[in-house]
């Protein structure tokens, strides 16, 4: 699946990690998506809850072997995916 196409998905559920960051205690972070909302995603790591701010910062994520800049899945999850 292309990095176009993963963006507009649901992501509640997938584990994802965070490649890069400008903010260097993001690097690295692996988690299950457990919240998602219009700027943000909560991940469940190490049984606590983490929130990923996405809006106005350089961010990228791993969803299995597809990376994604975190600019790309900004929005309400329910619109995202119907955008054609």
């Amino acid at each position: 699946m292309k990095a176009k196409e993963m963006a507009r998905r649901e992501f509640i559920g997938q584990v994802i990690e965070i490649t890069k960051a400008a903010n260097k205690n993001l690097l690295g972070v692996k988690g299950k998506v457990i919240g998602e909302t219009k700027n943000s995603f909560t991940l469940l790591v190490e049984k606590k809850g983490k929130k990923i701010i996405l809006k106005n910062h350089l961010i990228e994520i791993r969803i299995g072997d597809v990376l994604i800049d975190a600019g790309r899945v900004l929005g309400r999850p329910e619109e995202r995916i119907k955008v054609n």
